[in-house]
This record gives structure tokens, C-alpha cells and sequence, in this order.
């Protein structure tokens, strides 16, 4: 046990529970992703509602918030832990940095971009999630569901948080640019046929997932939304 532990403390356990906990929440955020994007029927959040009513009376999806909740905070503790260990590695910074030579710069902010996620997830789940599943939304719609679509409507007409989550996305976009092949790469999974593919995919995967989740608050704050 005690070998167990110090393999996923070192420094290639901490990428592979990164890579792995990264995969897992890249698949959240395509299942998120897709109901959030159900506003877009515009319908007064009618559809949208019943899918939030079904992610949150399913028990199979409230079991998997136990494992999504456990898997964030095992990204985030692992991610803020490798960015200290990288700067504890390096003291003193060098006389001249080409970064660029080798990486891209998103790449190597990792841990800002994470950080400005990291604020916004704090914001994201106040505002909705603590909402939703603990003190509960005080309106229902036509068809009796709790009304998470008016809660953020109300919230997506303050300009301030609107520009947060833009920026926020924008952040998420850089983030999985660098992430989505990262952890496939972490887990060894590279093939000479594959990889161009994965990381083709992981490109318009970061870009579409960002930007549908971008222009959803700008949207509701148009009023395109309603």
C-alpha cells in the first residue's frame, strides 16, 4: 500500500491522476454541455427544465456528482501541487526564456488558466449548483419543474458575471487545448495513426465546447433568450 501511495505522489502519479481525473471531467462537460445548450429552444426553458429536473432526480446522476466532486478537487489539488513543485524545481529563472521555442504559451500557464477557472467554478456552483441541490428554487414552471431556468436568467443580467464567464470560457478553451492531448498522452496513449486524430478532435472538442457554453449567458443577457 504504502508503494501505491508514493507511485501516485511522485511526479508521474500526479500526471497520471491528472490526465485521468482530466478525462473524466472532459466528458462531464460534454453531458453539461449539451443540456445547458437545451435553452437554445427557446421555448421559456420548458425543455431545459426537465432535463435539470432529470440530472437531478436520477439516481444514477446524483451518485456520479459524489465521483465528479471527488474527481475536481483531485484535478485541482494535484494541478495547484504540480505547479508549485515546477516552480520549487526552477528557483531561479533563467537569464533569457524562449518558451515559445518549444511550447505553446498556453501550455505553459496552466496554472493561471486554472486558477481563473478555479474562481469561476467557485462563482458557477454558487450560483447554480448549491442553488439546485440544497436551498432550493423557489418557482416552478408550466409543467411543475423547478424553475433553474428563471434562476439564470435573473443571474445572467448582472454585466459583470456575464464578462466572468466569457472570460472563464475563454480560459477553459486554452485549458483543454493543452489538456484534452496532455491526458492521453499521461496515460500512454499514443499511436502514430491515432494521436493526429485525437489531437485534431480535442481541438474543435475545446473550441465548440467553449464557446457554446460562451454565448449562452451573452444570449439570455441580449435577451435572444427568453
Amino acid at each position: 500500500m504504502a508503494s501505491f501511495g508514493n507511485a501516485f505522489s511522485s511526479s508521474i502519479g500526479k500526471k497520471l491522476i491528472m490526465g485521468i481525473t482530466g478525462l473524466f471531467l472532459i466528458s462531464f462537460l460534454a453531458v453539461h454541455c449539451f443540456i445547458n445548450a437545451l435553452i437554445f429552444v427557446n421555448d421559456g426553458g420548458l425543455t431545459f427544465n426537465l432535463g435539470a429536473h432529470f440530472m437531478a432526480t436520477n439516481w444514477f446522476i446524483r451518485a456520479m456528482e459524489v465521483v465528479l466532486m471527488a474527481g475536481l478537487l483531485a484535478h485541482i489539488i494535484q494541478g495547484l501541487r504540480l505547479v508549485f513543485q515546477n516552480q520549487a524545481a526552477r528557483p531561479v529563472k533563467y537569464a533569457v526564456v524562449d518558451g515559445a521555442a518549444n511550447s505553446k504559451w498556453y501550455s505553459r500557464s496552466m496554472g493561471l488558466l486554472g486558477t481563473i477557472l478555479l474562481i469561476f467554478l467557485i462563482v458557477h456552483l454558487s450560483d447554480f449548483w448549491v442553488v439546485s441541490r440544497f436551498t432550493g428554487i423557489p418557482t416552478v414552471d408550466a409543467n411543475d419543474h423547478e424553475n433553474l431556468f428563471a434562476v439564470m436568467v435573473a443571474r445572467f443580467q448582472t454585466p459583470w458575471v456575464v464578462i466572468l464567464y466569457v472570460l472563464a470560457m475563454a480560459s477553459l478553451c486554452y485549458h483543454l487545448l493543452h489538456g484534452f492531448a496532455s491526458a492521453f498522452q499521461t496515460l500512454g496513449w499514443n499511436h502514430k495513426k491515432y494521436t493526429p486524430l485525437i489531437k485534431a478532435f480535442g481541438v474543435w472538442y475545446s473550441i465548440i465546447i467553449s464557446i457554446l457554453f460562451a454565448i449562452m449567458p451573452v444570449a439570455i443577457y441580449a435577451g435572444f433568450i427568453k
